[in-house]
This record gives C-alpha cells, structure tokens and sequence, in this order.
C-alpha cells in the first residue's frame, strides 16, 4: 500500500499584513475615542447647565406656587450653587435646613462672572438671586467657560421669568437710571 502523504497549505497573515490590519484598527479606535471623548465633554456641559436652570426654574416656580421666597446662590469662587427657600428675615446667611438642592460646576462649565441688570456685577462674591410670588427680584445674566473656552449666557428676566441660555457673551439692555425702572431696585443683594 502505498501511503499518500496529505500535505496542508497552512495560511495565515504575513508581517506586513498583521501590521498593516493592526494600525487600521488602531487608527478606527482613535477616532472612536476622539469622538465619544467629546461627546462626553459636551454632554457634561450641558447637563451641569441644565441643572442649573432647572435649579433657577424650580427657584421662581415654586415661588410663584406658593407664595414663599426662594433664593439661588451663585459662588463664581468655589464654583457652586444651591437653592433655598427663605424663611428668616435675615437675608445674610442661611440655615442648611433651608437648603433645598446644590451642586457644582467643574472644568467643564465655569462660571465666569455675574452681571444684574442694575449695572452691578461680580466676579469674587457669591450673587443671590431672590424669587417670590410676582417672579425674580431682579434679573441679571451669568456668564460661563466650557472645557474649550466657549462663552455661553444664562439670562434670567425678571419680568418674563425666562431663564435662557444663549452662545456668547449678551448685552444686557439697561436703562440710563435707576429712576427710570419700571420695577424696583433691591437695595441688598449680597
């Protein structure tokens, strides 16, 4: 008998060839990562900014509910909010009973700087801004940073009770005096 000797051609990927599939398969991650890393950033701006509107829209709904006073505090130093719903007189501290919802910005969504619509604007003190029954006491807009260095505007209208939030940096209209405002003034703020 004879015996056939089965030869098997073994096939496999050269060098060149695994090289060539590894660095197209690296370039397709890259760009995968690229793109969802972005996203991520972008996604965490605009939820640290949604809650915060959603935070100053829960400040002047409840207010206009119910009856009772709120107030948003905004620190640009430690770069945090929190609301409260006021109970005491005493419109310079807060008790943490008080406290209804806070949270923080982070590198991506800094504030900047807080401008009220009085002309007055801060950069260094927390800024309050009060809600009651007819709305907000007064208005004003707070200037923000994404991770890329972007400008966005969170408005809030004291006499619409719109809270918006706009790309760039808006001009808050202004009239010549105070004695010219069809609501009043506050005469403490801080």
């Amino acid at each position: 008998m004879v015996q056939k000797r089965l030869q098997f051609k073994t096939q496999g990927f050269t060098l060149a060839e695994m090289v060539i599939t590894l660095g197209i398969l690296a370039l397709f991650i890259m760009l995968a990562n690229t793109s969802v890393l972005s996203r991520v950033q972008s996604y965490t701006f605009k939820s640290q900014i949604q809650d915060f509107i959603s935070t100053l829209q829960m400040a002047v709904m409840s207010a206009g509910e119910t009856g009772r006073r709120y107030e948003v505090i905004v620190d640009p130093v430690n770069q945090t909010y929190l609301l409260r719903q006021i109970t005491t007189s005493d419109l310079s501290d807060y008790l943490p009973e008080e406290v209804i919802d806070d949270g923080e910005f982070g590198r991506a969504c800094r504030v900047d700087k807080i401008v009220f619509d009085d002309g007055e604007s801060t950069t260094q003190e927390p800024a309050k801004f009060r809600a009651g029954h007819r709305g907000w006491a007064y208005g004003g807009q707070i200037i923000f940073y994404d991770e890329d260095d972007r400008v966005f505007t969170v408005l809030i209208n004291r006499l619409n009770r719109r809270i918006e939030i706009v790309e760039g940096e808006v001009e808050l209209l202004s009239p010549k005096g105070k004695e010219d405002l069809p609501f009043p003034t506050p005469m403490i703020r801080r």
